[in-house]
This record gives C-alpha cells, structure tokens and sequence, in this order.
C-alpha cells in the first residue's frame, strides 16, 4: 500500500502544528523529557486536552452523535503521529480517545455512557488500562484477579502489574475473573478512589511513572461498574487490542529520534561511515514499512472491514522500528544516550524499551499471525 494523503488530510496536520505551536511550552522538550508518564506532562495535560475538545481535536474520528466531528480514520491516525512526535502531550489520556471511550460506546448501557463519555469527551478524566498480573502477563487466561458477586455489586480480589498511568487515574479499565475457565473473564470500569485500592509506581526506564503495581483488596464496587455481560470479557478484550495495538504511531517519535540523532553524528563528522549511514536507513526503512502496515489497517477501518491478523503484523512492525532505532542509538550515540543530554534522542530510546512488551508480547504477535494469517499447526506439546 502507498498512501497518499489528500488535502484535507494535510491542513488537518497543519491545523494541529499550529495548535501545539500555540499551547506547548518553549522548553517542552526539556520539561517535559517527552515521557507522558511524568506528573508534570499529567498536569500539563489536563489543561491541553480541554483545549483540545475546545478546539474539535481530542476525538474528531468519534461519531457526531457521541460527541466527535465524524472525521474518518486517517485524521485520527494523523492526530496521533503529531501527538506522538511531540512527546503525546495528552499524557495517557490518549488511551481514553483510542480505545477506551470506543469501547465504552460499544459495549455500555445508557447509564455508564452518560456517566463517562462526557468526561472523556471533556478531556477531564483519567484512565489506566488493569490487564497484566504477576503470572498472567500476555497470557491473560492465566489471571487471578477475582470479582466475586455480592448483593449490592461485585467484590474485588488480586493484582495488577505493568500498569500505565495508575499514579494519576481516575478509573481503572479492569479485566478480572468472574467464574471458572477461559469464558468467564468480564470487564469493570472501576474508579480508582474506592477502598481497598493501593497503587505502588515501579521505577524504571521507560518513564518516571510509565509502571505501576496496583492492589485490589475487598474493593467493593457497584453493578453498574460492570461492562457487557458477566463473562463477557474476551469480546470486549477483542475490540479493545484491535485499538490498541497499533493505537500510537510509535514510529513518529522514532523517527524524530533518528533525525536528532543523525543532526549529532553529522555535527560530529560521524555520518560520512559507510557502516552508520547504512544503519541509519535500515532504522528509516522500518519505520515507513511500519507506517504503511499501519495505514493498511486504518485503511481497513475506514471500509468498515473486520479485524484480523494483519493487526498483529501492524504491530510487530512498529516493534520491529522501535528495535532498529535502539540498537543504532546504541551503537552509535551511547553517551548521548547514557548522559540523557538530548532529551528527543533519550525519550526515543526509553521509548524502545517496552516496545515489544506492551499491548501483548512481540511473540504473542508472531504466534497470532502464525496461526491466524499463516495457518500453521501448532507446536506439538511435549509427553
């Protein structure tokens, strides 16, 4: 596929350069470091995002009738490699614009619509995504957190590990067991100041808050928390990662990277190396092979074709980037890296980092396209 933007397309890019020009601070890069998980990109957020709504540039690919503009895929897909570029100013309330209010609208009754797409709609609120647990990461039939039923809601049991944004949540897009088997795993909208609820930040190197723990502990919660069905959680998990798994443009930063860390070894007479040039273009061929699978699947969304497996070679693609701008950097401007004296080239390297992990495992995604577009037989298990 090779896309060709049209000229709506293009003012629409222009119209958000203005916008970020006008509302990011001269210093963004330094402030900022580019990492959405740092409280002072949260709090920066959560006057941007109402700007943005303002503006009709938080969710303008939603339906009118939800609150959007109606603008197709593409312009959603352009709002976030520009957010992207700039270090995702929005802090972690893109989650709520790209897969968390959709399916909030897909799957919720009347009552939590109202309750929440208004806030998301508003750029008022927090989420944060409850998934992985500590022998359940990509393997989410393995879970143990538990919603056991009670005579006024659900009462909540467990752990939740690799979690973005909890220090500054709202609510918690919550997946835990309802019954016994594969089946009974539902999905709860739980806001993250009721009792029981503790959050402890992991440190590391992807971001100053980008992982926390979060701990469940008799948490009460109100029917209503519940979204769909009681075991329903795989349908809506369906929807959900077909979102999320190309939900950002990783490669614009990536790119970025790659510019900023060129503009270095050129200024220090490094580039003309045969070896670092030719590593330098493999990094900008698979970031524009992972533009283009991703486009192929917004493509696919602007027909209203189903999801399939072609999401996952998305996805790895964008991991596959990811890999090649960490090991150029790597290679060629470790003491940029380690020092952190360029805050584009260090952002696009801690970027790498949970590239492969987040939104399920590099080797999830090999095993669904060996399965799903391949059609391979599975691995024999062993006696």
């Amino acid at each position: 596929m090779n896309h060709h933007w049209t000229a709506e397309h293009d003012a629409f890019r222009q119209r958000l350069r203005d916008v970020l020009q006008r509302h990011l601070p001269t210093d963004w890069d330094e402030r900022s470091h580019l990492d959405p998980s740092e409280l002072y990109v949260a709090d920066f957020a959560r006057n941007f995002c109402p700007a943005l709504a303002r503006e009709g540039l938080l969710i303008p690919h939603w339906p009118k009738s939800a609150g959007g503009v109606g603008l197709d895929a593409f312009h959603h897909w352009i709002l976030g490699e520009e957010m992207m570029a700039a270090g995702e100013p929005r802090a972690y309330q893109y989650m709520n614009v790209n897969w968390i209010g959709p399916a909030i609208l897909k799957f919720g009754t009347p009552t939590q619509i109202d309750h929440h797409v208004s806030r998301i709609t508003s750029g008022s609120v927090f989420w944060c995504q409850g998934f992985s647990e500590p022998n359940a990461g990509s393997d989410l039939a393995a879970m143990r957190t538990r919603a056991e039923k009670t005579a006024d809601g659900w009462r909540i049991n467990g752990c939740k590990i690799w979690t973005s944004g909890a220090s500054v949540a709202d609510y918690c897009f919550l997946l835990a067991r309802t019954g016994e088997g594969k089946r009974s795993i539902s999905a709860f909208l739980v806001p993250m100041n009721a009792n029981g609820i503790r959050v402890k930040h992991i440190p590391g190197l992807c971001g100053e808050r980008s992982f926390h723990e979060v701990f469940f502990t008799d948490v009460e919660v109100a029917d209503d928390t519940l979204l769909g069905e009681a075991g329903s959680g795989w349908t809506v998990m369906k929807n959900v990662l077909h979102n999320e798994r190309i939900g950002l443009p990783r490669y614009a930063l990536a790119e970025r990277g790659l510019e900023q860390a060129v503009q270095w070894l050129k200024t220090r007479g490094r580039f003309d190396d045969t070896a670092v040039r030719t590593s330098a273009l493999r990094v900008k061929a698979a970031c524009e092979a992972a533009r283009q699978q991703a486009l192929k699947i917004i493509d696919s969304r602007v027909k209203g074709e189903p999801p399939s497996a072609l999401t996952n070679v998305a996805r790895y693609s964008l991991v596959q980037a990811d890999r090649r701008l960490g090991e150029f950097l790597g290679d060629f401007l470790h003491e940029v890296v380690v020092s952190g004296s360029d805050p584009v080239i260090a952002a696009a390297y801690r970027r790498t980092a949970s590239s492969g992990i987040g939104a399920g495992t590099a080797e999830v995604q090999l095993n669904s396209i060996a399965r799903q577009l391949l059609e391979l037989p599975r691995e024999p298990q062993a006696a």
